[in-house]
């Protein structure tokens, strides 16, 4: 699966909060200055040719809509970020995170927990 890049992945969370949208209703969602409409329609052409959208004629316009889960693109990222920075170690990633960004025991338990549940 191909990488997107931030403003690539920006529209598809928006577009899965959605589950299909036109581009007015995507640059809806977005905060105030918002990008512009050909930014946007732009940005869903290429999320099409990458294979993450598809789009159904509405009127005169399009309704676009997910290929890709969610679930499976984040899947995705999280392993390349392990694999990437961390040599492939999950652990590598947990201990660097704790060292760096004060996570504390209570989250380090939840995590563990969660964990556990999926055992």
């Amino acid at each position: 699966m191909k990488q997107l890049t931030r403003a690539e992945e920006e529209v598809m969370q928006h577009l899965w909060s959605l589950n299909e949208a036109s581009v007015k209703e995507i640059i809806a969602l977005f905060p105030e200055s918002k990008p512009a409409y050909n930014t946007v329609s732009t940005i869903i052409r290429i999320l099409e040719t990458k294979e993450f959208v598809n789009h159904k004629q509405k009127g005169k316009g399009y309704i676009y809509f997910p290929l890709v889960a969610k679930e499976k693109y984040s899947k995705q990222s999280a392993q390349k970020l392990v694999e990437g920075y961390f040599q492939g170690s999950f652990k590598s990633m947990v201990s660097y995170f704790t060292k760096n960004n004060d996570i504390s025991v209570s989250d380090l338990e939840a995590i563990l927990k969660e964990l556990n549940s999926k055992k």
